[in-house]
């Protein structure tokens, strides 16, 4: 059987987004509010800039107020968290995102847990990611918050469904496997969770109606891992060198082009997830702006 595979564009999906956020966000602007984002970027991460760059480009094209704090690498943690508290207290920004990952001597938790939880925008902070768990969430992170529109916006089926996720991190795997088991609309999945000490993790992938693919590591999920007609969704993005100008290209985890016809709908990398990233941290920061008038 080969499979007319369906590509689940996240671009189409976040410029939908981005469309619907518009009536929002002019509705602040009447109340001369305007949403605004503070990016603390520290040292010199070419992902990390890439990912800002992108952010800034994109709140400036709709308006919103973005603007990014840099910081040498060998900062103290003391002096960073001095100036995570001062933008607590500047109202000019209703979202604070710390990009990560940090310089290693920094302690990643407690400088995430300065930011106060209501301009937690990323949804990382312990107290949103319990209110979440519970099933009450404030802000829910952006890329699994991201994965949930494209699955809406293609209609994908998730309740009843069996998600297998592959990687169990507190930016993906984690609050996603809780979102998508949650008793709600666009929840009731049933979510296997596997990760690096997952002995076969074959056996579980290929009982998935819907694979999530968060390891980083590249192309690992090809055909003879998953079942016809599976959705996969594409969170990898991994730099592979080659003898193009760049010196490399971009591959998922899924080894794209081997499962198109068999599976029923897979993201691309790029274009898939990556785009929705972004959208869901401007709705984000437009959420938390509303809540302050």
């Amino acid at each position: 059987m080969n499979i007319d595979t369906k590509i689940l564009s996240g671009k189409e999906v976040a410029t939908f987004v981005y469309r619907n956020l518009e009536a929002k966000i002019g509705d602040l602007k009447k109340e001369d509010v305007i949403p605004g984002l503070a990016a603390v970027l520290v040292g010199e991460d070419p992902g990390s800039k890439v990912y800002v760059r992108s952010k800034t480009r994109r709140f400036n094209k709709l308006g919103l107020l973005s603007e990014t704090f840099l910081f040498p690498a060998d900062i103290d943690e003391g002096s960073l968290i001095h100036e995570i508290q001062m933008l607590n207290e500047n109202s000019n920004f209703h979202g604070i995102l710390v990009q990560l990952p940090l310089p290693k001597h920094l302690n990643e938790k407690k400088v995430l847990h300065e930011v106060l939880p209501q301009k937690d925008v990323d949804g990382f902070h312990t107290e949103n990611l319990g209110l979440l768990t519970a099933g009450y969430p404030r802000y829910v992170p952006c890329t699994p918050k991201g994965i949930l529109e494209i699955l809406k916006y293609y209609e994908i089926l998730i309740e009843g469904k069996h998600v297998v996720i592959v990687g169990r991190s507190n930016i993906v795997g984690r609050p996603l496997s809780i979102l998508l088991g949650l008793k709600r609309k666009f929840g009731n999945a049933t979510v296997t969770v596997c990760h690096s000490r997952t002995p076969d993790i074959s056996e579980h992938t290929k009982r998935a109606d819907i694979i999530i693919a968060a390891v980083g590591v590249p192309q690992m999920i090809g055909a003879d891992m998953i079942k016809e007609g599976s959705t996969l969704i594409d969170v990898g993005i991994n730099r592979v060198k080659d003898d193009s100008e760049n010196g490399y290209h971009l591959v998922g985890d899924v080894d794209f082009q081997s499962v198109l016809g068999k599976a029923g709908a897979v993201t691309p990398v790029p274009g898939g997830v990556g785009p929705m990233t972004i959208a869901m941290l401007v709705a984000n920061t437009v959420e938390a702006a509303s809540r302050t008038i």
